[in-house]
């Protein structure tokens, strides 16, 4: 036999084969389209901008054959009830945040944030190497759903005031809109929490319904125009030292899907994550010069306060546990996460941001 022959008639099978073999793969996997709801409009650039790249890349991954269509709040269902279409197989897909749904149980808030808890650093490692990943979606079998980490904004601000805070007495009374955990926090500080829907929060601040209204931050403030009807802006939004989005998908339409299909749900899914950190640590300087430069009055939440809330943070914490066995679970083991995680911090990222941070208002750098 000639061995060089043999070598290349081999070989010239081989890619042959290989060039057969991808498109009948291709071919052979099915025609899916599925629709995707997202909590947020398309004025938002960053987080609605999120649900139109993770759509884009799962057609790419899978060769155009998996289709999802995003959908903006109140196209399908309005912005707080995308979980429930998610739930009942109206969609298959929701992009939100978990703490919107804390009336159908408050452990929901720790896949999104908690008061005084887990920055964006420390979220991604509890998710993905601390259980937290786990613990929720043993949590989620009960609704129906699984929970996939989509997006985040970072360390939040907190808020827009028609008024000062100077004490704690001045939150006495104050209509606040904030979501999540934080507003049974600050109900116990007198403060009477409202959860409305990005769309209707400028008209409520502008009519005096709210006193006050947390959503993002700067990039995200000034397109909904709150710096036009509430003038204080506050900072940092202890609720939310980090936010992370959640992508539902109803259990049983995730079981259909092939197994190529969901990796590239969960793959997209991840590039968006940081894409979206990314976009928000990008946008947000620029953002926030111009709206101080337009008179908007920054400042930071006075040390009685931030101490006020955390006591009450604490003591919410000890309640619920004590009453509610599923968030116990979670807490238990985030909780002891969290403070080794804060230690750490202290040492290497703290020591390096508060250096920094003492430069930065020198005017040393």
């Amino acid at each position: 036999m000639n061995r060089r022959k043999f070598v290349r008639t081999a070989s010239a099978a081989a890619t042959a084969s290989a060039v057969v073999a991808a498109p009948a793969i291709a071919q052979s996997m099915p025609e899916i389209k599925w629709r995707a709801a997202s909590s947020f409009p398309k004025s938002l650039d960053t987080l609605f901008g999120g649900l139109e790249l993770f759509c884009r890349r799962v057609a790419e991954l899978t060769d155009g054959k998996l289709k999802v269509q995003p959908f903006a709040s109140g196209e399908i269902v309005p912005g707080l009830q995308v979980l429930d279409a998610v739930q009942n197989g109206t969609i298959e897909l929701g992009q939100t945040a978990a703490y919107y749904y804390i009336g159908k149980d408050v452990t929901y808030a720790f896949d999104t944030a908690v008061p005084f808890g887990l920055n964006t650093r420390q979220h991604f490692a509890w998710w993905i190497h601390g259980g937290g990943r786990e613990a929720m979606n043993e949590f989620y079998k009960e609704y129906g759903v699984l929970g996939i980490m989509f997006g985040g904004t970072g360390a939040q601000m907190g808020g827009w005031f028609r008024k000062p805070i100077q004490s704690v007495e001045d939150l006495r009374g104050l209509k606040f809109r904030i979501g999540g955990f934080a507003g049974q926090v600050l109900a116990k500080l007198g403060v009477v929490p409202q959860q409305i829907a990005a769309a209707d929060i400028y008209p409520a601040l502008e009519k005096g319904t709210i006193d006050a209204a947390e959503w993002v931050g700067p990039y995200d403030d000034e397109k909904l125009g709150f710096n036009k009807v509430a003038p204080y802006y506050y900072y940092p939004g202890w609720w939310e030292g980090a936010a992370t989005g959640t992508m539902y998908t109803n259990s049983k339409s995730w079981n259909t899907l092939p197994p190529l299909y969901q990796r590239a749900v969960e793959a997209a899914c991840a590039e968006v994550t940081l894409w979206m950190i990314g976009k928000y640590d990008h946008v947000n300087p620029a953002a926030l010069r111009k709206l101080v430069a337009g008179g908007s009055k920054l400042s930071a939440f006075p040390v009685p306060v931030l101490e006020a809330c955390m006591n009450a943070a604490n003591e919410l914490y000890a309640e619920t546990v004590a009453k509610n066995a599923k968030f116990a679970k979670v807490y238990d083991s985030w909780k002891a996460y969290r403070n080794e995680q804060v230690l750490w911090f202290r040492v290497a990222e703290g020591g390096f941001d508060g250096f920094m941070a003492r430069q930065s208002a020198q005017n040393k750098l």
